[in-house]
């Protein structure tokens, strides 16, 4: 085995392929050790109830952005949806799916790292440090940040493979068609999760290409027609199911949720202050993997071995910065696009660091010159390292769970406010959940009694990013009179006020309280339809 390539402390030859296996399962196993406290509480991030509604309906005949509206293409739902087939209708398929993408995007960053000409060491490292830090910043949930990662994570690992491939200094290649093709369909099908992908897209597009085009291997007319190809494969997802849609007449529907109120979404900012004070949490978050990226920044030399591998990874997090600062909103769960590139960069940095310990002697060595660290010494300083590393993701899980978490030591309200919901609503029964958790209409087993079940879409301050009158849409279905309607008094300032006078409003005119469920901010009221007052 070439020197350098693996911390080796024997004289063995361990078979390349063994090794990349064995990588793998460890990659794995950290992954499902790590998230194993997923699947305890029922929601974590609000926005994977409604993922978890639409799949729901899908299931059962209605389509997301009609039956259930959203303001993000179909992709999470769509993946919601094979999770309910494949594992039943339960918050746990949905972490399960998200434990599934988190290995996967593990598996695409070793790749990454082997397709740079790494060691097998930092590619696991790049994952187990993925694995332990998606357990921050809303990440224990399935939300679109970890949906998308595995398709930009692998669509990466083909453009690196691309770029190094044209960049070596012996019979240098130009990127074919298979590579641009299999990249175009990853990237599309992240596209149709999220349009924030939209940045990675266009710089894995100019990785793999670049090299090949700057060192005279690409023709201009090839890359051109590369370029085309590119832009219609990533368009390709999008545009079968907007055709789907199309044919059943409800391309309108799919146009709103899909392009035009991410549009208008995106027209509304918060102030400076607060987004950077937002932006000031999440680098504090993540901390550790800042610092060991800093590292590898800092150890970066042009002709080093890692040189690919750390200009690429730090490109990336720029681009994936700018998908962050897009939306103008820096909710926390945005921050998890900066996770594969950052985990790649921490990665590396760990990787200097155990070389510059094992160096028998540091003050004349080459940090970028492979053979001078001591593979007894480096391999423990690494697997200690990546340690420390990880627990900064999980010792505050841990915490959480045994301190306060709901599920696991402590009861979990939201199940419970499912439970009673399912009581009161009886057989067949339709929700109003007003400001409360929409995951609650999937849990409880109950109808939506609108097609707007996340709730600041329907009595928020986001009621205006469809092209529907949200406040005529609620008049509707109070009229209707829902069997029950969920208040939570503590989030009563989430509501516009208007819409909290509406649905307090019908609750004296027409309900009783069924049950109240103790959250651990406030009250949640669970009001039942009188007899009287039933249609």
């Amino acid at each position: 085995m070439p020197d350098g390539q693996t911390f080796s402390t024997s004289t063995r030859t361990v078979p390349p392929a063994w090794a990349d296996a064995a990588s793998l399962l460890l990659i794995l196993a950290a992954a499902v050790l790590l998230r194993l406290t997923s699947f305890v509480p029922a929601v974590v991030d609000t926005d994977e109830g409604l993922y978890m509604v639409q799949a729901r309906e899908w299931l059962n005949g209605g389509w997301p952005l009609v039956a259930a509206w959203d303001m993000h293409p179909i992709g999470a739902p769509a993946m919601f949806a094979l999770a309910f087939l494949a594992f039943g209708v339960s918050v746990e398929a949905v972490r399960l799916l998200g434990l599934l993408c988190v290995i996967a995007t593990g598996f695409g960053l070793f790749g990454a790292a082997r397709a740079a000409g790494a060691p097998r060491s930092v590619g696991v490292g790049a994952a187990v440090v993925y694995a332990a830090h998606s357990l921050l910043l809303s990440g224990l949930c399935t939300n679109t940040e970890l949906l998308i990662a595995p398709f930009v994570t692998a669509a990466m690992a083909i453009a690196i493979r691309g770029a190094a491939r044209a960049l070596r200094a012996v019979d240098p290649v130009a990127p074919g068609w298979p590579s641009l093709v299999a990249m175009g369909l990853l990237v599309g099908w992240a596209l149709l999760v999220k349009q924030v992908v939209v940045p990675s897209g266009c710089f894995a597009f100019a990785l793999l290409l670049g090299p090949a085009l700057w060192r005279g291997l690409l023709p201009w007319r090839r890359l051109l027609a590369m370029a085309a190809a590119y832009a219609g494969l990533c368009a390709t997802p999008f545009l079968l199911a907007g055709f789907a849609y199309w044919i059943q007449g409800w391309l309108a529907d799919y146009l709103d949720g899909s392009i035009l109120a991410p549009f208008r979404y995106s027209m509304e900012r918060i102030a400076a202050a607060e987004a950077w004070r937002r932006i000031g949490t999440a680098v504090l978050t993540l901390g550790l993997a800042f610092a060991a990226a800093l590292v590898a920044l800092v150890c970066w030399r042009p002709r080093g071995r890692l040189a690919l591998l750390t200009a690429a990874a730090f490109s990336w997090f720029l681009i994936a910065s700018l998908a962050i600062a897009g939306p103008g909103f820096y909710f926390a769960h945005y921050f998890l696009l900066w996770l594969p590139s950052l985990s790649l960069l921490a990665a590396v940095g760990l990787w200097h660091v155990a070389r510059l310990v094992a160096r028998p002697d540091p003050a004349g060595s080459d940090l970028a010159r492979p053979g001078v660290a001591r593979p007894g010494v480096a391999r423990p300083v690494l697997a200690g390292l990546l340690l420390v590393l990880a627990s900064q993701g999980w010792l505050p899980e841990m915490t959480e769970r045994l301190e306060r978490g709901p599920g696991l030591m402590h009861r979990d309200p939201v199940r419970e406010v499912a439970a009673a919901v399912r009581q009161a609503a009886g057989p067949d029964g339709d929700a109003l959940i007003a400001n409360y958790h929409a995951s609650v209409y999937v849990i409880a087993g109950v109808r939506v009694a609108t097609r707007f079940p996340f709730p600041p879409h329907l009595t928020g301050y986001f009621e205006d990013l469809s092209d529907t009158n949200t406040t005529v849409e609620l008049d509707r279905v109070l009229a209707a009179r829902p069997r029950v309607i969920v208040v939570d008094r503590a989030w009563m300032q989430t509501m516009r006020p208007a819409a909290a006078t509406q649905v307090m409003a019908a609750v004296a005119a027409g309900y009783e309280l069924a049950a109240t469920v103790a959250e651990r901010r406030g009250p949640v009221e669970i009001y039942r339809v009188r007899d009287q007052a039933a249609p």
